[in-house]
């Protein structure tokens, strides 16, 4: 049995089969790990989310903010985007079945000494406070109160963690970590609007996973959400959104030896750029 993570699927379906024929992925053996953002850009959103479903217990997955973006929809809470390729998920006949399961999702997963999350982790956090952060914003999701909460999750306010935070700001600023962070400011306030290269990060400002929690020391944290970083590795993050929705490589890692398996875009009509 091994175990794949997978970076940013974005309904690019033609190129996660291609990966999987490249890692000869079996499904009654292997295991998959998803980032996140499994749906929205690329053709084969309403494919993706069959398919992941469809593994059950042989897939692992955190949510990602395009995924949340498509649960609002579905709710009347937001409206389909110019570039959004959700539309064939909200008109599909299993439609309730497939955003039923999305709901379901983890925000966080913590297995033996790795730590998926789409986004990132808040420095100010330690584990514990982590999963019951997260445990809090699942609930949500998944309750009768969902509505409220996928209402209220969108902007960019509050920008710094307080523990004193409480209702709509503790839960969006707990969903922007998770979902849609890149990098912290001086003071370690997210900045939701850069979304380039390392080499372009502002002054005074760093990648979130150069901090974190003495509690997490002996965690290896895997990612995505970030294309413009690319393949990144180092002995405690590994960053695997290549920009597949972009036109790039999708990207597998297996973690037993981390070993690492691409395929180049094999969907089409994929813009060209990164987000």
């Amino acid at each position: 049995m091994s175990r794949y993570a997978i970076g940013d699927l974005q309904g690019c379906f033609r190129s996660l089969q291609a990966l999987l024929s490249k890692i000869d992925f079996d499904e009654a053996r292997d295991h998959l790990w998803l980032v996140g953002d499994l749906v929205n850009r690329g053709p084969g959103s309403l494919e993706c989310l069959r398919f992941v479903s469809r593994l059950g217990k042989r897939a692992t997955v955190v949510l990602g903010n395009h995924d949340l973006h498509l649960l609002a929809v579905a709710e009347g809470l937001s409206k389909v985007g110019k570039r959004d390729t959700i539309q064939p998920i909200l008109d599909a006949p299993d439609r309730d079945e497939l955003l039923a399961w999305l709901r379901r999702q983890k925000l966080l997963h913590v297995e033996d000494n790795f730590l998926m999350v789409h986004a990132g982790m808040l420095p100010q956090w330690s584990l514990s406070q982590a999963l019951a952060l997260t445990g809090e914003i699942e609930t949500l999701i998944r309750g009768p109160t969902r509505r409220a909460f996928l209402k209220a999750m969108y902007g960019g306010e509050p920008s710094r963690w307080d523990d004193a935070l409480t209702g709509d700001a503790r839960h969006r600023i707990v969903t922007n970590a998770l979902t849609r962070m890149r990098i912290l400011g001086k003071n370690n306030e997210l900045d939701l609007e850069f979304k380039g290269e390392l080499a372009s990060i502002p002054t005074g400002s760093v990648p979130w996973f150069t901090k974190r929690h003495p509690s997490l020391a002996d965690k290896t944290i895997i990612a995505g959400h970030w294309s413009a970083l690319g393949l990144y590795i180092t002995p405690s993050f590994i960053g695997l959104d290549t920009g597949c929705a972009w036109g790039h490589q999708l990207t597998a890692l297996r973690l037993e030896d981390r070993a690492i398996f691409q395929v180049e875009c094999a969907d089409t009509n994929i813009p060209d750029g990164f987000e």
